[in-house]
């Protein structure tokens, strides 16, 4: 079977796309986790263009495939005008640093910046099954994959889903964003938690690739005092969310886990490793393996 190099987030790093693909063995194909774009505002070179170009190169000649990212949605949502003529995607200060520097190198809803942002929607997918791997941005949630199925087969969003999607104001709009950008639930009545940026919230990010996760400890991310949380099992809607252990493996990027790269479970896992690039290489098995997960030098 063909062996296939799994390249997470980017954003806009020339150096790591290039380190990453001198590690893709010869003859293996590459599926590349999205979130091309947008680097981090204190990045000493961010390559936007550059980094585009070549991604789009690898799809274009059908060395590669790719899914949709956060990043790319929101520079969607970021450069379409709503009936009014303002961004669907509100001009949050917030967004526009994490977008500014894809705005300083095509500008803001120019010809160039809406060709880029029409081939996000022509050629990046929200899913992709490559034999019996799953590949999604941040999460594969069987319900929420049904959902848009139903209207969009191939995953592929168009323009006129857009609107819904920046509202999040029906089912379909939800889904998708829980596809790109992961899963939040609100915590039983009173409760709230202090996250690791020490805001208290009410809504927490699940780990949903913990497969058989079954208690709040066990189910939600970056909570640095788990004793904060509720006791007792995961209410339904909740465990609902957490990956099926019997369902084939799945591969996304997204949560910028600290430390060294390491799988978080063997049906389900992030590879994104902002301080330490990875790649994973996937060749056929049906459970993911620490030996296949390769630091990029």
């Amino acid at each position: 079977m063909t062996t296939h190099a799994v390249i997470p987030d980017l954003h806009a790093d020339l150096d790591r796309l290039e380190a990453s693909l001198a590690a893709v063995p010869a003859g293996a194909r590459v599926l590349f986790l999205g979130d091309f774009i947008d680097a981090a505002p204190e990045a000493p070179a961010p390559a936007d263009k550059a980094v585009l170009a070549r991604v789009r190169g690898l799809l274009d000649a059908g060395h590669a495939q790719a899914v949709m990212g956060n990043h790319e949605l929101d520079a969607i949502l970021f450069h379409t005008p709503d009936a009014t003529g303002a961004p669907l995607l509100p001009d949050a200060e917030d967004h526009r640093r994490k977008h500014q520097a894809f705005i300083d190198t095509f500008g803001m809803a120019t010809p160039e910046a809406r060709r880029w942002t029409d081939w996000f929607l022509a050629a990046l997918p929200l899913w992709r099954e490559v034999g019996g791997l799953r590949l999604a941005h941040a999460c594969w949630s069987a319900p929420d994959v049904a959902l848009i199925r139903r209207r969009r087969p191939d995953g592929l969003l168009q323009a006129a889903d857009l609107a819904e999607i920046a509202q999040g104001s029906t089912p379909f709009g939800r889904a998708v964003r829980t596809l790109v950008s992961g899963p939040k639930v609100r915590l039983p009545a009173c409760a709230t938690v202090r996250g690791t940026d020490g805001q208290e919230r009410e809504t927490v990010q699940i780990a949903w690739w913990n497969a058989g996760a079954a208690t709040w400890p066990e189910a939600v991310l970056d909570v640095p005092d788990p004793g904060q949380l509720p006791r007792g099992p995961l209410p339904p809607e909740v465990a609902a969310a957490i990956y099926d252990p019997a369902a084939p493996p799945v591969l996304v990027g997204h949560y910028k886990r600290p430390g060294a790269p390491r799988l978080a479970h063997p049906k389900a896992s992030s590879l994104d490793y902002p301080h330490q690039p990875c790649l994973y290489l996937w060749s056929g098995e049906d459970r993911l393996r620490p030996d296949r997960l390769c630091p990029v030098a």
